[in-house]
């Protein structure tokens, strides 16, 4: 297993539409892999292909405080939502921002497992506020693209900053 290089807001691979996962194999199951370790190393609760330079509709979430109850995801869709809350959110492409978004309270998602089987699943609260999140990133949508657009405008030139300092 490796940990993958996690890319940051405003690169623009982050908005390129992730292409589905036409097969479920060795190699996407080794991605998974590398997706979980890379998002508990970093740490997180949740991480989509595309924030690894990987433009497939896959995405790992382990919202467990143990760290130990990992779900994948492999060209998921939600298909019904229920209620609206506002929820802190975090993103590891946006490291350090934190900011209120309003998503569905309850969805019921379909996607298939690391097995590559169908399912279908019911979700609350933070998961399911999790799976929004990451679905958005295989759609080319980022968290912050929820906030004003003073707001987005503060962060983008954070993160830039950071980035010129980094490199």
């Amino acid at each position: 297993m490796a940990i993958l290089h996690i890319l940051h807001y405003p690169d623009p691979r982050l908005r390129i539409k992730a292409s589905p996962v036409q097969q479920v194999d060795d190699e996407i199951r080794l991605l998974i892999d590398d997706m979980l370790e890379t998002m508990y190393d970093a740490p997180g609760i949740g991480l989509a292909a595309p924030q690894v330079n990987i433009s497939k509709r896959l995405i790992v979430i382990d919202i467990s405080k143990t760290r130990d109850d990992p779900l994948c995801l492999i060209n998921p869709e939600v298909v019904q939502r229920e209620r609206c809350e506002m929820m802190e959110e975090g993103c590891l492409s946006v490291p350090g921002i934190y900011e209120p978004v309003e998503r569905a309270a309850w969805i019921r998602a379909r996607a298939l497992g690391r097995d590559g089987k169908p399912m279908e699943m019911e979700a609350e609260g933070l998961l399911a506020v999790c799976i929004q999140h990451e679905i958005d990133h295989l759609e080319g949508r980022l968290f912050v693209d929820y906030l004003t657009e003073m707001k987005r405008r503060r962060i983008r030139k954070k993160m830039e900053k950071i980035r010129r300092h980094t490199i």
